[in-house]
């Protein structure tokens, strides 16, 4: 009789290295659990970065479109905290999400950010597929030493995904970030290098383990494949990170080494520190991309359903937007705050001088959320703004709105190839975009 197939949790991938047993742990397979389970100095043009901004519970649709269109228009009420940076952004409005409707506070984001439907009836933000993100970080974010980075003020566990099975957690903790980005293995332009002896032994570990993996792949399920290719992905990309801490970091010229944020911000009466958290870590971030160690990036500042205690608000923020009666103008003050908040991290991005011009210059950072109208869960006239040229092929400082309603995954298209992304078509049935929003290309 055959002998049946058998893993367990302590399974590993072998193989011999200078005459030795090498192994790499394997991930939490489906198998393993029941079933409910201008130029540089180097004459290279400065990067193109891709960025997100996103906060939970959507706006208030009168309130949040502009007056007038192209360059001429009005900020809304709701929009007024983004007037320092006018110029510095494109708001397009009277767009769709085409996907089912059928997931509050899932199907909006899903859709968006992957192009398709989201797999569940619930708000567990789950993906089918990879988020733009990562489909633009596995194009251009090889290069650098974090092929992305997730964080946020108070995001729970974020919306990246490298596939179906795999989130991307943000992380909730500035000075976390600032021992990943700016700790042991970070080198600033001009600083020795510090040459780990077992880097190059830690780099061949995967190939050895190549012909284990592949005889592994052959007898597994269609979702553990899919599983163990992501988790090699992983190892692959850390070995990729260990060998650029042999080569010299960019010349860049504002690269620095930032000062460590505090260990902890906690919360003052029962409320987060939004906006504290959020400034330090934008400049964080605008830092990591000012030294090259990413070109992609998202910030959660708050996540879809969240129920957090704003000031002045007499309950939780997703309470507020089904339960507040009338104009809801507490919601319309948590909206205001939250763009003020964006606005922050744009001129964080924009304080840096880059060539000519600044690191925003070179950057294309999307806002946006998991719905427009709380209230009813509306995937229409979604929450869209572009902050950044991305390097000169994105107009700012207008407003688009088509004279009909129009699909969301144009704008996703436009930033990706904005970004130096190869692709025909964005999204899946009727999200699937062919063209881009022309009238904000440059």
């Amino acid at each position: 009789m055959m002998n049946r197939f058998r893993l367990n949790r302590r399974s590993l991938l072998r193989g011999m290295l200078g005459g030795g047993m090498v192994t790499v742990g394997l991930p939490m397979f489906e198998a393993f659990v029941n079933t409910n389970g201008t130029a540089l100095a180097n004459g290279d043009a400065f990067p193109t970065r891709f960025g997100m901004f996103f906060w939970g519970n959507g706006m208030l649709p009168d309130r949040w479109v502009p007056q007038g269109t192209g360059s001429g228009y009005t900020l809304s009420e709701q929009l007024q905290p983004l007037a320092p940076v006018r110029d510095q952004i494109t708001v397009i409005t009277n767009m769709q999400v085409r996907v089912p409707n059928q997931s509050p506070h899932g199907s909006g984001p899903a859709g968006l950010l992957s192009g398709m439907p989201s797999p569940t009836v619930d708000a567990s933000g789950s993906f089918s597929g990879p988020t733009i993100d990562q489909r633009i970080a596995a194009q251009i974010g090889g290069a650098t030493r974090f092929r992305s980075i997730e964080f946020g003020a108070e995001p729970e566990s974020g919306l990246s995904w490298s596939s179906a099975t795999t989130r991307n957690p943000a992380e909730r903790s500035p000075f976390a970030l600032f021992e990943r980005l700016f700790g042991p293995g970070f080198r600033a332009p001009g600083e020795e290098a510090i040459v780990d002896p077992s880097i190059a032994l830690r780099r061949s570990v995967l190939d050895v383990v190549t012909e284990d993996a592949n005889r592994l792949r052959n007898r597994l399920g269609t979702a553990d494949q899919a599983r163990l290719d992501s988790h090699l992905t992983a190892i692959r990309e850390l070995e990729l990170r260990l060998a650029r801490l042999e080569e010299d970091p960019p010349t860049l010229a504002a690269c620095l080494r930032p000062q460590a944020p505090l260990a902890d911000y906690p919360w003052i009466n029962g409320r987060p520190q939004l906006g504290l958290v959020n400034r330090v870590f934008a400049d964080l971030c605008a830092m990591a991309l000012a030294c090259d160690q990413t070109r992609v990036f998202t910030n959660f500042i708050s996540s879809p359903v969240n129920n957090l205690l704003f000031e002045g608000a007499g309950a939780g923020h997703h309470q507020l937007t089904h339960d507040e009666p009338g104009e809801q103008p507490q919601v319309n003050e948590i909206v205001i705050e939250l763009m003020g908040y964006f606005a922050e991290f744009i001129q964080a991005l924009s304080s840096i001088p880059e060539g000519d011009g600044t690191l925003l210059d070179h950057c294309a950072v999307l806002g946006t959320s998991d719905v427009s109208y709380g209230r009813t869960h509306s995937i229409d006239e979604y929450p869209l703004i572009i902050a950044g040229t991305g390097s000169g092929r994105l107009r700012t400082g207008i407003h688009h709105r088509p004279t009909g309603a129009d699909n969301a995954s144009k704008v996703i298209l436009t930033l990706m190839r904005a970004v130096g992304v190869t692709a025909a078509s964005y999204g899946e049935a009727d999200a699937m975009a062919t063209e881009t929003v022309s009238e904000v290309e440059a």
